[in-house]
């Protein structure tokens, strides 16, 4: 039986943290491997330069991820790199090639049907958030607790055949403080986009996917690949959908099995256009 394969337009990417023990790679290379698309845009924090500077930890499904998006670009898909706050070190090369891969500080993209988009990581909004050096601590300490939890809940629900589910994100959901936070910077990201004349704006940083209307422009944030295993992808018709990749849909399909059960889908967690 041959393999379901999505089609898109453009796919936005980031918050992958290569190098990091908690990135899904496995999923994303199973995202990879059953989607294509024209357009690539990695939107930050792709490899975990914070994290390897204080273990050195590359599986080789970390390097797989690599491998295969620059297979991707070397084979006619368009690939660019917008670095993180993570990986800063490469900003130095933005306006620069590596191998077939555009990097940019920020960029603005049109969809199909004519919204101009800001793009940039958002790191740059970091000033809005004002928190104190203790409670940057304190919220360092909380999302590495929240990360071990995930960790382990995932782990037994794979034992008991259940598919994967984000245990981080639904708790800082209705944590008021995390909440709060989240509010501020979706507000000032566009807010960023309304004062430069654009229809909205498309960002990831803070792992927390959405793609809403705020004050009548579009806030779409693509999530990450360490708690949500998310994307943000345009349709060939120009429709923007934020889509999950779950752990249900990854497994190898078997032979005889009806084409309704691909071997990975995408689950839309909404759509706009």
């Amino acid at each position: 039986m041959t393999e379901q394969v999505k089609r898109y337009k453009t796919l936005w990417l980031s918050d992958i943290h290569l190098g990091f023990k908690d990135c899904r790679a496995e999923y994303l290379l199973d995202c990879l491997n059953h989607i294509e698309c024209d357009t690539i845009y990695l939107v930050g924090d792709v490899v975990d330069l914070w994290a390897m500077s204080r273990t050195l930890y590359w599986p080789a499904s970390h390097y797989e991820v690599l491998r295969t998006l620059f297979r991707k670009a070397n084979s006619g898909t368009r690939v660019v790199y917008i670095p993180g706050n993570h990986d800063e070190p490469f900003r130095d090369y933005v306006g620069h090639i590596f191998g077939p891969i555009e990097i940019r500080k920020e960029a603005v993209y049109t969809t199909l049907k004519g919204k101009r988009l800001l793009m940039f990581h958002g790191d740059c909004l970091d000033e809005h958030m004002q928190l104190s050096r203790w409670e940057n601590l304190v919220g360092d300490a909380a999302y590495d607790l929240l990360l071990f939890l995930n960790r382990w809940a995932n782990f037994f629900r794979r034992r008991f055949g259940h598919h994967y589910w984000s245990l981080a994100t639904y708790i800082k959901q209705r944590i008021p403080n995390a909440r709060q936070v989240i509010d501020v910077f979706e507000s000032a990201a566009v807010q960023e986009a309304k004062k430069r004349g654009l229809d909205g704006v498309i960002c990831g940083h803070i792992h927390q996917p959405a793609l809403k209307d705020i004050d009548g422009l579009l806030y779409c944030n693509d999530g990450d690949w360490i708690e949500n295993c998310t994307l943000l992808a345009e349709g060939e018709h120009g429709e923007l959908e934020l889509l999950q990749w779950t752990e249900t849909r990854q497994m190898l399909a078997r032979v005889g099995e009806p084409a309704a059960k691909p071997v990975a889908d995408v689950l839309p967690l909404r759509r706009v256009g």
